[in-house]
């Protein structure tokens, strides 16, 4: 994120509510590398930071008022009372912010409200965390300016409490630790179930590589109910396997445990993703720490085809990506994100690139889709005080 951005930011905050802003924060959307739909089963994920953030200009405020304001969004200053604020009581994007400074208090911190102002560069509904940008910069933001002392990682789990019970989204705690956590050209490993981190290199220009973004314009709601039907499956299949998450489940009991659910088959298909899913995680991590980084081509595309046919939640524009881009040369590709929409990851050879983006522009065209928008995805920093 540029100065400029900074600076422009805060220059709207003084319009907005007549002062200099006490400093300005940045938190930045997120690529999953591979480890979908794992996080609220306990298990493993592996995304990295986006250089595209959420930025916000924040100052205190002693009267108990809580005013919100967003570049991206048509409207005036939002004002509310810290006091009045109760989960799913606001359907609009002011949620998000709200619900933090709910959870932060719910929390036992003494927070007494602020103005804020917010600009995003994270595409919304992309499958890349907008949403979680947007609650984990303002937590950075209240969490030092209230000299809170919360780490990063707690941070994440307010965010996801907000998300939550606040907003009524049933998430994952990857997007909003991804956000808080990442570091600059690295992939985070994180084990969800205890938030255990290891910082895993992850430069593949170095190795003449790049990884595309295909945004392909379809957009998703996580709020909805499909989402939510596919984490109560899971739920249902740990419990009928007698086990806390399907974390628990190993793989190499995977047919055994297929076997012990009998003849339900949607529970089987959410179960197997799951499982196999944990071990594709491990497998990519064990490929990058030992230099054979083209070696999780495949594996990204195994983890597609689950996500297609196990878990359902690709859609025809997803599966398109996958299938142009390796037929045009690719390593590898998957979809990303919660699905139903949102974007496609493809990892190719640097003298590929262009190649792949026209295959995947032209077969768009002639499915009759939208255009889709296609960029490179470097690792990023995490969230962080940018002035």
């Amino acid at each position: 994120m540029s100065v400029e951005t900074a600076a422009a930011v805060a220059e709207r905050f003084k319009e907005l509510y007549g002062a200099e802003p006490e400093g300005v924060w940045a938190a930045p959307g997120r690529v999953n590398l591979i480890g979908e739909h794992t996080d609220y089963n306990d298990g493993f994920v592996m995304p990295f930071a986006l250089p595209h953030t959420a930025v916000a200009a924040v100052s205190r405020r002693a009267d108990g008022v809580l005013r919100l304001h967003s570049a991206d969004v048509a409207g005036d200053v939002v004002e509310l009372r810290v006091d009045d604020l109760a989960p799913e009581s606001d359907r609009n994007w002011t949620a998000y912010p709200s619900g933090v400074l709910w959870a932060l208090r719910e929390a036992g911190h003494a927070l007494t409200g602020a103005d804020i102002h917010l600009a995003s560069t994270v595409p919304a509904g992309a499958g890349l965390s907008s949403s979680a940008a947007l609650e984990v910069v303002v937590a950075l933001a209240l969490n030092e300016l209230y000299g809170l002392g919360l780490k990063g990682w707690q941070l994440a789990r307010l965010c996801q409490r907000a998300e939550n019970v606040y907003v009524g989204a049933p998430v994952g705690i990857m997007d909003q630790t991804a956000s808080a956590c990442c570091e600059l050209g690295h992939a985070l490993f994180l084990d969800t179930r205890d938030l255990s981190q290891k910082q895993i290199p992850f430069d593949l220009a170095a190795e003449g590589m790049r990884l595309l973004v295909v945004d392909t314009q379809v957009k998703h709601s996580h709020s909805e109910g499909e989402y939510g039907k596919r984490r109560a499956g899971c739920e249902k299949g740990a419990a009928l396997l007698g086990v806390n998450a399907l974390r628990d489940v190993a793989y190499d009991d995977l047919d055994a445990a297929l076997d012990r659910l009998g003849d339900d088959e949607e529970v089987r298909r959410l179960v197997r993703h799951v499982v196999t899913e944990d071990q594709r995680v491990e497998r990519v991590v064990a490929l990058l720490e030992s230099g054979e980084t083209r070696a999780i081509g495949p594996v990204l595309t195994e983890g597609h085809t689950s996500l297609r046919d196990d878990f359902r939640i690709s859609c025809p524009e997803l599966d398109l990506v996958v299938e142009t881009a390796n037929g045009a040369g690719a390593l590898g590709a998957r979809m990303t994100g919660g699905g139903f929409g949102g974007s496609a990851i493809v990892l190719a050879e640097a003298a590929d690139v262009e190649t792949i983006t026209k295959a995947v522009e032209e077969a768009f065209a002639a499915a009759g889709f939208t255009a889709p928008r296609v960029f490179e995805a470097v690792p990023a920093a995490g969230a962080r005080r940018v002035s």
